[in-house]
């Protein structure tokens, strides 16, 4: 069963022990740099470990834009020891849950990046629904959508 919790003092060191697999840096960012993110961005921002039952197999951050205002996707990783089981897919949907909630404020609107290059990665984000905006930024792209 795979299940979202936040980054706390008690498990953010599982958070820097995953790892990305060869050539991955190049799409996503480690949990270090995240949760330094996190820790500037504290009242506007959640981190998460994604967990397959007790294990931490993965990571990500949910962001508010109060400018746009928008919610934002960061960072979103599995372990190169767990990829390919379908747990981006499930984190991804408990991801959009939370963001329902509007724990920040109120915004229907949700955007990520991606790196044009990363297939899998955009295959999953196109399969849910987000579309690309036409925004991009040097290899990234941006897809967002639309939340009820």
């Amino acid at each position: 069963m795979i299940k979202l919790k936040e980054i706390t003092e008690e498990n953010f060191i599982d958070a820097f022990n995953l790892k990305l697999g060869e050539g991955q840096e190049k799409n996503v960012s480690h949990p270090i740099r995240s949760l330094a993110q996190a820790y500037v961005y504290r009242e506007q921002c959640q981190p998460f470990g994604i967990y397959h039952e007790d294990e931490m197999v993965g990571y990500v951050m949910v962001i508010y834009d109060y400018d746009i205002p928008e919610y934002d996707i960061w960072h979103m990783m599995i372990d190169v020891s767990q990829q390919g089981k379908g747990y981006g897919k499930t984190a991804l949907k408990l991801v959009m849950d939370y963001i329902k909630t509007k724990p920040f404020g109120g915004s229907d609107k949700v955007a990520l990046t991606c790196n044009r290059n990363n297939a899998a990665a955009l295959k999953l984000y196109r399969e849910m629904g987000f579309a690309e905006t036409g925004a991009e930024d040097e290899d990234e792209i941006e897809l967002s959508m639309t939340i009820g």
